[in-house]
């Protein structure tokens, strides 16, 4: 297994964390429009091999994409609207209507209108042989969706568990599907527009010869399409709610632990049935991605479960997954796949033997390296090049606000180990140390570049409901100034070839 893992096809390379919701645009979120192909071209100027984004889903309540409607969709907010006006599917007055120029995304006034927008756009759009083929190579989950998605507007976006018997059980309200063709409709031609306009990007990407690198939540969201048609694949009771679910136990941090509160997947049938779903998802993934990034890697080996109910984390146990054999399986069905492996958090040596068999880089986060005396996460203590170096990440502080709260202990260890070059900020030189390691991928989020706080830029706080996935960065970031810092850093690191 481990042989096409190795590496991604190169040595020693840069890449970028950038949210496509944070890139800039007129309409109160980022798209697949003008600005994603320029962040590219920005990527390319300043010797980046990959940009890495968030889960490209829906996203619901919450408005995070760890928690979508559907873990195969496409998020519709980021079908760009110049694109569509250029199509004459939408006139320059509605254009006008959309504009938001709000310095955080507001999802419930994007909920409102780019709906109408979308809807406005599909009504004066004829489908061709391109959009026909897209429905027919897609049908086994586009037409789950759109059914889905028909009966989620039908009971006015309420959970599914709370719709009739008749359109609860999958089998059954695909008896009445006819009836909800027009709205199926709809929502086929998004998911059609999302999958062109994406295309476009990693076609752009590649002529440029950077990589994608996605982002696969392990666990999907209750309120899921997923959960929906395949009940049978989850752990739930005969009112289809769950008999647990998905959490973290208490630890210094938490004291109550996280409750997600995702179902746990049924992982002996799963295994009976050859991880089929698994199989299914994971080729999704790799038509959108070239490099996937999953999450939570530790869940399988072993996972964390609560009973259902409960208000916090703490009355939960630990049970065990399926491990290499899943990957197993993965890699006779995908055998070029490349993938990252979230390794952090709570690590066993169930977990370390897991990533040492699949092969898999795992993550080596620099905010996690000075706590302790010869951390792993030091560079110095890197015992392979097989592994992706992270500054930090969209869960955790700004590295300028990380370093701006340093005490005790670890501000010690912080400015003996990270090398300080006066010419540069701390942030940098952190960027610096990262890129210097033996890593073969170094990522550093753009918020990090830009050297912005906590306050200007977190992108998401763990633990918490409200306030996440809302950072915009600022339209005129693509300076002079900043393609040169990044430039010279990669030059220095020789992580520019």
């Amino acid at each position: 297994m481990k042989s096409y893992t190795k590496n991604f096809g190169f040595e020693h390379k840069a890449g970028v964390i950038m949210p496509v919701s944070s890139l800039p645009s007129k309409y109160g979120i980022g798209s697949f429009g003008r600005q994603a192909h320029a962040f590219i071209d920005f990527l390319d100027a300043t010797a980046q091999k990959c940009w890495q984004v968030l889960p490209l889903n829906p996203t619901s309540y919450g408005d995070s994409p760890y928690q979508s409607p559907s873990s195969v969709a496409g998020n519709p907010y980021f079908i760009d609207l110049d694109t569509l006006a250029k199509q004459g599917l939408l006139t320059k007055e509605e254009l006008e209507e959309q504009k938001n120029d709000s310095k955080k995304i507001d999802y419930g006034w994007l909920f409102n209108a780019r709906y109408k927008a979308l809807r406005l756009a599909f009504s004066r759009f004829t489908p061709n042989a391109k959009y026909e083929s897209f429905v027919r190579e897609n049908s086994e989950w586009l037409e789950k969706y759109a059914l889905f998605m028909a009966l989620k507007v039908n009971y006015n976006y309420c959970q599914w568990t709370l719709w009739s018997e008749e359109h609860r059980d999958y089998k059954k309200a695909l008896l009445h599907k006819e009836e909800f063709e027009g709205e199926m409709a709809f929502w086929r031609w998004v998911q059609y527009e999302f999958a062109r306009e994406w295309q476009l990007i990693v076609d752009h990407a590649h002529k440029k010869g950077i990589m994608i690198i996605g982002d696969m939540p392990i666990y999907v969201a209750h309120d899921s399409m997923d959960v929906w048609a395949a009940p049978e694949q989850f752990l739930l009771d005969e009112n289809y709610n769950p008999t647990v679910v998905a959490g973290c136990p208490p630890d210094g941090f938490s004291p109550d632990g996280q409750l997600w509160g995702n179902p746990i997947y049924n992982w002996e049938l799963m295994k009976e049935q050859k991880f089929g779903w698994w199989v299914d998802r994971v080729g999704a993934a790799f038509k959108l991605y070239d490099i996937l990034r999953i999450d939570h890697f530790r869940g399988f080996a072993g996972y964390y479960n609560v009973p259902y109910g409960e208000s916090t984390a703490k009355n939960g146990k630990w049970d065990s997954a399926p491990g290499i054999e899943l990957f197993r399986t993965i890699a006779k069905v995908f055998p070029k796949a490349k993938i990252i492996a979230e390794d952090l958090g709570f690590i066993t040596d169930d977990v370390r033997e897991l990533l040492s068999d699949a092969g898999f880089p795992g993550m080596k986060m620099l905010h996690f390296a000075f706590y302790d005396e010869d951390s792993e996460y030091l560079p110095r203590m890197f015992e392979t090049k097989n592994c992706v170096v992270y500054a930090s990440s969209h869960d955790s502080d700004c590295t300028y606000s990380w370093i701006k709260n340093l005490e005790g202990d670890a501000k010690e260890r912080f400015e003996r180990e990270c090398p300080r070059n006066k010419a540069q900020s701390r942030t940098c030189d952190l960027i610096e140390f990262a890129f210097n390691s033996i890593a073969n991928l170094a990522v550093v989020p753009m918020q990090d570049y830009l050297e912005l706080s906590n306050e200007e830029g977190r992108m998401n706080t763990p633990a918490t409901a409200a306030g996440n996935w809302t950072w915009r960065i600022n339209p005129r970031y693509n300076t002079g100034k900043l393609r040169e810092k990044m430039l010279t850093l990669a030059t220095r690191t020789k992580r520019n070839k």
